[in-house]
């Protein structure tokens, strides 16, 4: 998502109100039972502000849609490609209407205000659009601060974020999880914290990782894994286009461990998942859509080659 639309978005669903019936027109219009058609027309008459976060929200949409369709196949995914992507006022494709439902908040940082914090609960996303044109996304039961060291500085305290930054070299980007530190050099990148371990991985431009530590560069298509408070570290290759897919309602697992893949599914979907005790550290791989998992959390188990059973506050993941 471009970083204008981003602005555009925060700035005309400011009021929460609006923003919520905007999310809830657009889901309920995608509904192809839906024939309120008059009510419809008169709430967008009712107020040009309507009309506008409406508008705001088919846009980000039809953005979805074009990075949704370069992606590859989740194994849960055995739909044909649409052929027309276009997003109309009326008509949103049934997919992105849930990711518009779960995409429950958006926010406008402005660095005058002093340290913010921004958290989601598991199931949630946020986008928080920075005052210089970029951008910070966080997913599902994660916690974030800005603005604790200045506007060019966050601290990521659980949970993923994807950072869309535009670089000063005068004053980098300083991301903070725990005594780590990432510092951008024109970068899009993905941090990931829980479980003990951090992971970075980067899209576009590159991050140093511990610049008065272990000063070791993350280029694009890499992502580097550093364990909680240990000075050693692993650099391997991630395909870019998997870096930041939670956005667009897809999880992608490269010899994950049990208890990582319980976490993801958790914060992605809202629903408890945890690994059983004993195979926490069983590595699986594989790629599903999120959508379909809130429906049938069960389905996961044949999507990764694992076992799934019910617990007694949710899901347990076992090796079978």
């Amino acid at each position: 998502m471009s970083p204008s639309l981003q602005q555009e978005i925060c700035i005309v669903l400011h009021d929460d109100t609006i923003r919520e019936d905007a999310l809830a027109w657009a889901v309920r219009t995608g509904d192809p039972a839906f024939d309120d058609w008059e009510g419809f027309t008169d709430w967008l008459e009712a107020d040009p502000a309507h009309a506008a976060a409406y508008d705001a929200i088919a846009a980000a949409a039809d953005d979805g849609a074009e990075a949704e369709a370069a992606r590859p196949m989740a194994d849960n995914d055995d739909n044909d490609e649409p052929t027309d992507r276009r997003v109309s006022r009326r008509w949103f494709n049934g997919a992105l209407v849930a990711g518009l439902a779960a995409l429950v908040a958006f926010g406008m940082w402005q660095a005058e205000g002093g340290p913010t914090t921004y958290s989601t609960l598991p199931g949630e996303t946020r986008l928080i659009a920075l005052d210089d044109g970029g951008s910070i996304e966080l997913a599902g039961g994660s916690k974030l601060v800005l603005g604790e060291e200045g506007d060019h500085f966050a601290r990521l305290e659980d949970g993923q974020a994807l950072f869309t930054l535009h670089h000063d070299a005068s004053e980098p980007f300083t991301v903070a999880i725990g005594e780590d530190r990432l510092v951008d050099i024109g970068t899009v990148f993905d941090v990931r914290t829980g479980n003990g371990e951090l992971t970075v991985a980067v899209s576009q431009g590159a991050v140093l990782f511990n610049p008065q530590g272990q000063n070791v560069r993350v280029d694009p298509g890499e992502v580097l894994t550093s364990a909680a408070g240990s000075s050693d570290y692993e650099v391997s290759s991630v395909a870019p286009e998997m870096i930041g897919e939670w956005r667009d309602g897809r999880l992608t697992f490269q010899q994950a461990s049990l208890a990582r893949v319980a976490t993801d599914l958790s914060r992605a979907t809202g629903i408890d998942f945890t690994a059983a005790p004993g195979n926490e550290t069983q590595s699986v791989s594989g790629s599903v859509l999120i959508a379909p998992l809130k429906d049938d959390p069960q389905a996961i188990g044949a999507l990764l080659g694992i076992s799934v059973r019910k617990g007694k506050t949710g899901w347990v993941l076992d090796a079978r």
